[in-house]
């Protein structure tokens, strides 16, 4: 018989034979998962892991939920596929769905991934603008360290440059402004007294670039990715307010936020803001199918409806709105309310930055930020200086923790020497005794590498 060390190699020798992987390099072996449950993959050698990554930050209900296959399986049987040229039940009901969570302000444009939710959103506020006798009014700001998206439009809204390096020149008319990290504030200001400074930057932007040039603000509640850089509260409701003030829209990119990772179903509730547009995916089905949404507010919508020959949206997608994916969002998004996952994120996350604050003793961890079920832990080289830790150590000690049995992640290949922070999105259906393991084997891991 042969043994599954031997089958893993051939399966790896086969996987680099034939398949390109995102965020790896070449000679890097990868990890053939065979099975996943709950909050747990298991590998070709049998090996189980807690996935403290949700995947790709997606798996909020958690792995082998049959409900959800079975709402696909029910689906595909009755009927397979029809594009949004037309409709179907499944888009119409998932939309209602989705609206209650809005209050029955919003229209929703189906598309595959968050790429293409932002990239729909950014077509959305340049034609808004067009129709509003604003066509002067197309550049889109973003913020630095962020990321949007690895489409072209979406990578050009992306503050990250090693996201971006090689694949210049990318699209014209988007702007980055500096990023709301407290831990590193770009304008030398002490949290609690910056009066939201790095907010004001936006307000600069718009104002420097002349206001009736610019369509939009895009955001993430917290900027994920790019090393859980969590806003100091008064951000979101002060930006809403520079939008406002500049006749410029709002993008609120939920992909990561949505769907109850922060604590409330999308990350902008925290601070009780209407956005004009918000953009959503993973999340949304928990990984189990593609699909996203861009959600524009009603008021907005209107402005599509006159009767000019170009007026309508012209955007379309051949799979956005895949009707097996919104009957699976229809089941996801009932088994995180029922189950009370979007509170059991607020609890949970809470207990597992409890349960590692402790770490801020240690010479090597400069900040630990935290909100929901998204955790974030910074290394440096010394807290006086707050130089960086290499980037190697930081792998280290994600191989500690994954020869543990936790996958955990890290902002990778965002910007040049500050790729330090270790990242932990865990399922929301995590418990009690599973975030004492995660918490665990992060502190031991963390103090065996870096004594």
């Amino acid at each position: 018989m042969v043994n599954n060390k031997v089958k893993t190699k051939t399966w790896q020798e086969r996987d680099k034979e034939n398949v390109m992987h995102a965020m790896t390099p070449y000679a890097k072996t990868p990890l053939i998962v065979k099975m996943a449950k709950g909050c747990f993959l298991e590998d070709s050698d049998g090996n189980k892991y807690l996935d403290a990554m949700s995947g790709l930050w997606c798996v909020n209900v958690g792995y082998g939920r049959e409900e959800l296959a079975e709402a696909a399986y029910q689906q595909l049987k009755e009927m397979p596929y029809y594009p949004l040229t037309q409709s179907h039940y499944p888009a119409i009901q998932l939309a209602e769905k989705i609206n209650e969570w809005l209050d029955d302000e919003y229209v929703f444009f189906f598309s595959s991934s968050g790429s293409e939710a932002n990239e729909t959103a950014f077509k959305i506020a340049r034609q808004y603008h067009n129709q509003n006798d604003e066509p002067g009014k197309y550049k889109i700001v973003s913020r630095y360290r962020a990321y949007h998206g690895g489409t072209m439009g979406a990578l050009s809204a992306t503050g990250q440059a090693e996201r971006k390096y090689r694949y210049e020149p990318l699209a014209a008319g988007f702007l980055h402004t500096v990023p709301p990290d407290c831990y590193r504030c770009p304008l030398k200001k002490e949290p609690g007294s910056c009066q939201t400074a790095c907010a004001d930057m936006i307000d600069q932007t718009i104002t420097w670039e002349l206001n009736r040039t610019v369509a939009a603000v895009i955001m993430e509640p917290i900027i994920t990715g790019g090393g859980i850089l969590v806003p100091p509260e008064g951000y979101l409701k002060k930006v809403r307010e520079i939008c406002d003030k500049h006749g410029v829209l709002l993008i609120v990119d939920e992909v990561i936020s949505g769907f109850g990772r922060t604590g409330e179903m999308f990350g902008f509730m925290h601070e009780g803001i209407k956005p004009d547009i918000i953009t959503m995916a993973k999340g949304l089905t928990s990984g189990y199918l593609p699909l996203s949404v861009t959600a524009v507010r009603k008021d907005r919508y209107e402005m599509f409806q006159e009767a000019c020959e170009y007026d309508h949206f012209r955007s379309v997608t051949t799979f956005g709105g895949n009707p097996a994916a919104c009957a699976l969002a229809l089941k996801n998004i009932d088994i995180i309310k029922d189950e009370g996952y979007i509170s059991n994120a607020a609890v949970r996350g809470q207990q597992l930055y409890e349960e590692v604050k402790e770490l801020l003793s240690h010479p090597n961890v400069g900040d630990i930020r935290s909100k929901g079920l998204l955790l974030g832990i910074e290394l440096v080289e010394d807290s006086l200086t707050r130089k960086p830790i290499e980037e190697e150590k930081v792998n280290s000690i994600i191989s500690a923790c994954k020869l543990k049995g936790v996958i955990i992640g890290k902002n990778g290949d965002t910007v040049a020497g500050f790729n330090n922070i270790l990242t932990v999105a865990p399922p929301l259906s995590i418990d009690e005794g599973t975030i004492y393991f995660l918490s665990g084997v992060l502190k031991t891991s963390i103090r065996e590498v870096l004594t």
